[in-house]
């Protein structure tokens, strides 16, 4: 049979990309939003995947998406992804107290539930991999999209924990940490994307994804983090050997 992958968020954006992408490669591909128009239209333009609605801050949602598309894959899953999400613009002051609830929520909540619903399947599957949509905003706090941020270190700290906690069920967990990608979610005003561009594209995404769920070697596989321009690459890894103000004062430079 061949392999699978579980998508959410995935009407539009990275996640439609990702979707695509693995369709085109043979897999079983299911695709799982709360835009039944867009998942309407990927249906149209790639016959063959599975779509549904799910509303990812609904556990009980998680639980009947999975069954159903496992209902497909003889009760297994190769690859979780976990790419819904929402971002907030403005200065946290702005921001109502329901959207920073919300972005909270659907990056924070909802990426742990998901992470939960999927692991039975994933259990089942030899050298499956759980991949979380991080961001390089969980490099340094980023002002303007503070909320957002923040929960995309939350998604970095859960990654790390949930590797560790699964090494015993052989489940890799994985996470991209991309720079501005051209969807709807960088139209926001943070200086960041300004100063640093929006210059990835959407299918780099998809590609960085089948990269992280196929590691060449042993090596690879101890690899848990995933950039995808070589500036995010390089921003990373200055922020691991910068001191920490001068890391302050370069994120002081890109998004103050």
């Amino acid at each position: 049979m061949p392999k699978s992958i579980f998508i959410t968020g995935a009407a539009q954006g990275l996640g439609r990309e990702v979707a695509l992408k693995f369709h085109a490669n043979g897999w079983i591909v299911g695709a799982y939003d709360v835009d039944a128009a867009g998942l309407a239209t990927l249906e149209q333009d790639a016959p063959g995947i599975i779509t549904g609605l799910l509303d990812v801050t609904q556990y009980d949602q998680w639980e009947q998406a999975l069954a159903d598309f496992t209902s497909h894959t003889g009760g297994t899953l190769d690859v979780m992804d976990n790419n819904a999400g929402i971002i907030g613009d403005g200065d946290i002051v702005d921001q109502s107290p329901g959207l920073i609830a919300k972005q909270i929520e659907v990056n924070c909540t909802a990426t742990t539930l998901g992470a939960k619903a999927a692991h039975p399947y994933l259990k089942r599957t030899k050298g499956s991999h759980l991949v979380n949509m991080g961001s390089a905003s969980a490099i340094y706090g980023q002002p303007h999209i503070t909320p957002y941020s923040a929960s995309k270190f939350f998604v970095t700290g859960l990654t790390q924990a949930l590797d560790l906690e699964w090494r015993k069920d052989k489940i890799r967990v994985v996470a991209l940490m991309p720079l501005w990608a051209k969807t709807k979610l960088s139209a926001v005003e943070a200086k960041s994307t300004k100063r640093l561009g929006v210059n990835i594209e959407p299918h780099q995404v998809a590609d960085a994804v089948w990269k992280s769920v196929h590691p060449r070697n042993i090596i690879e596989r101890q690899r848990h983090f995933y950039s995808v321009s070589a500036l995010d690459l390089i921003l990373r890894y200055l922020a691991k050997l910068s001191p920490a103000f001068a890391s302050r004062f370069v994120n002081m430079l890109i998004a103050g």
